[in-house]
């Protein structure tokens, strides 16, 4: 089993060790999810776990079967491709939105992210660019002020999450998908919105490629 990550107290994030735990694979797809289990393994009460549950079944990661209780929710390669086609286009959007309101602060922000990412790639540091990543894609999408399209990928984001993240570690990956976030970084630094959407679709075809060659 596992080591034991505690959580501190009930104002601690909950629901961010299951995600973790999920994500990472420490709970496995189909994998049932028990609250008085969960409880003794992150020290916090059932009502706590019952509410991470509840959140985390609303972005995709966890399902209840009737009479069973929770479960850690099965995504397939197929669906996970899905996602990523929808979040192609939204996140597009999203892009050349960014790009024509960002402020300067947002685009000293970004070149801050991009110059962390090089350096990662550099160092061969594969966590610390796949925090990058998605702080990347977190305040791409912030940066663009569309709240409806925000909600949407981030539900998304959490089905398809695992997969991704098996991904990002494959050998080499990071120097494939690094030029690709620097051209959405340098469009949206530059506002061309045009340039900027381009570059997010470009990407998340990438994805979609590397995630059909995974399956192969």
């Amino acid at each position: 089993m596992p080591a034991v990550r505690r959580v501190q107290s009930e104002s601690d994030p909950v629901v961010e060790v299951i995600r973790t735990a999920i994500v990472s694979g420490d709970f496995v797809p189909d994998q049932r999810l028990v609250e008085a289990d969960l409880s003794e393994r992150f020290s916090v009460s059932r009502g706590a776990v019952r509410a991470a549950l509840l959140q985390l079944g609303n972005e995709g990661l966890v399902e209840r079967i009737p009479h069973r209780g929770a479960r850690v929710r099965a995504v397939s390669l197929a669906e996970a491709i899905e996602i990523t086609e929808i979040r192609m286009v939204v996140e597009g959007l999203c892009a050349a939105k960014a790009a024509q309101r960002a402020a300067e602060t947002e685009i000293a922000e970004l070149r801050e992210i991009r110059a962390g990412m090089v350096a990662a790639v550099d160092a061969g540091a594969v966590m610390d660019y796949s925090a990058l990543n998605n702080r990347l894609h977190r305040r791409m999408v912030e940066m663009s002020g569309q709240v409806t399209a925000e909600g949407v990928i981030e539900r998304l984001r959490g089905q398809s999450v695992r997969h991704q993240f098996r991904l990002a570690l494959q050998p080499g990956r990071p120097s494939v998908s690094l030029p690709e976030h620097l051209a959405i970084i340098d469009a949206i630094c530059e506002r061309d919105s045009v340039a900027a959407e381009a570059a997010a679709r470009g990407h998340l075809a990438s994805v979609i490629r590397a995630l059909r060659g995974a399956a192969g």
